[in-house]
């Protein structure tokens, strides 16, 4: 106790980053090694709602816990810190309704406002404020309650087949599914409408559960991450190509393979930028990174969706791909600061998340050794293990592997990619 209050003080006597909920190890080095951040301090302020335990990255990060769903606790909470807090950030999408928690009790900083992150992770408050502020980026949608004939025939008339049916409040293509015809589209409501509580439940989300559908847009997926300063002044980070599992073959929507940089031309590059910037205006996001994933259609850039953080695995890609502190540079945002850009291209950078071809118990997993000898491999993540039930994105699940390749040489880096995909077998019963 005597030594948390040192810290304490100690913190109070130095302007510090506060962290909502959790922070990497990873994170925490690529910002206390960065020369322009490097004499802040941190601290983690953890909801004490939530049950999994969290250690701080370093012993002399603080860990702060309230309970987030009363004002009082986090007033008291914050009471001798506040004035030491210069910038609040969160990772992640689950994060960021405790962060638009706290916004009111730190009013010194800048961050987005209350509304902007509630219009940002709810879909359909997103999609209804993207229509309105330019309806040539989103696809058209209804929100549905129910399977009755009524509900099919108006979806059919508004929507359209093909579409997809989407959750509002989940992330990670979580019961995201995709329909052709009516018979199809009533048995999925049904399963999603079945299920859907309970997955809200499993997440922490506290909110009523919504699920809407809409326009199936075909095209190719991509995507970017934005800093916004508090003037709206927009900075875009390279572009990334997503592939999804669908696309391999999977009856699932996962980010099966990112890479960047990617090859586009002048023309279709600043188009991208600018149904992006249309869209974080749209939803007055300010003094945060965004990021937005889009669809390249016939008919132009739609916005796929959009969210006040930084994308998966974009830290790793910048950093391995143009040399570039994303974490530092999400921080430099948040006070105003310009980001730091990267003028040329390192090496071509590929994230792969693995999923089993077949849901059940993970039996054995093959390759891996072999994986490891590529010449572009970088970092290998294993979620799940022997023994573990592998799922698929839509049924909650989470990827078995994540694997990172780099390489100087894209031919090299294709190579290796097509090398990994011969190389892995995920044996499940």
């Amino acid at each position: 106790m005597v030594y948390f209050l040192f810290l304490l003080y100690a913190f109070q006597m130095k302007k510090s980053i506060a962290h909502v909920n959790y922070l990497s190890p990873e994170r925490y080095e690529s910002l206390v090694n960065y020369p322009k951040l490097k004499h802040f301090g941190h601290i983690v302020i953890r909801d004490s709602r939530l049950r999994k335990p969290h250690h701080t990255p370093n012993k002399n990060v603080p860990l702060i816990k309230c309970d987030f769903s009363s004002n009082q606790s986090v007033a008291h909470a914050l009471r001798d810190i506040k004035e030491s807090v210069v910038a609040l950030s969160a990772t992640g999408e689950n994060n960021l309704r405790y962060y638009k928690q706290l916004i009111p009790h730190l009013p010194y900083i800048n961050t987005p406002t209350e509304s902007s992150i509630e219009w940002s992770t709810n879909k359909v408050m997103m999609r209804q404020k993207l229509r309105r502020y330019n309806k040539r980026i989103a696809p058209r949608f209804r929100v549905v309650t129910d399977t009755s004939e009524e509900t099919i025939r108006k979806i059919a008339l508004h929507v359209g087949f093909p579409l997809v049916i989407k959750p509002a409040g989940l992330a990670a293509s979580i019961l995201v599914s995709i329909c052709f015809y009516e018979e199809e589209l009533t048995k999925q409501l049904n399963r999603t409408i079945k299920q859907i509580k309970q997955i809200y439940k499993k997440h922490g989300i506290r909110e009523e559960p919504q699920i809407l559908v809409e326009q199936f847009m075909e095209g190719e997926m991509f995507s970017i991450d934005s800093y916004v300063d508090s003037f709206g002044t927009t900075y875009h980070c390279p572009i990334v190509h997503v592939k999804t599992g669908r696309q391999i073959g999977f009856d699932d929507f996962f980010g099966y393979q990112r890479t960047t940089p990617v090859k586009l031309n002048v023309l279709s590059r600043d188009s991208a930028k600018q149904t992006t910037d249309d869209a974080i205006y749209a939803l007055n996001l300010r003094s945060t990174t965004v990021h937005t994933e889009l669809m390249r259609t016939e008919d132009g850039w739609k916005i796929i969706e959009l969210s006040p953080r930084i994308g998966g695995f974009r830290h790793q890609m910048y950093e391995l791909g143009f040399n570039m502190n994303h974490s530092a540079n999400d921080i430099l945002i948040r006070l105003n600061k310009k980001p730091v850009l990267p003028k040329r291209r390192q090496q071509y950078v590929a994230v792969l998340q693995l999923f089993a071809r077949r849901e059940g118990k993970i039996l054995k997993i093959e390759g891996l050794q072999s994986i490891t000898k590529l010449k572009s491999f970088r970092t290998i993540e294993k979620n799940l293990f022997k023994g573990d039930m592998a799922r698929f994105a839509k049924h909650g699940g989470k990827s078995v592997l994540n694997v990172i390749l780099a390489n100087s040489e894209r031919p090299q880096l294709l190579a290796d990619i097509r090398r990994l995909e011969l190389l892995l077998n995920i044996k499940t019963q």
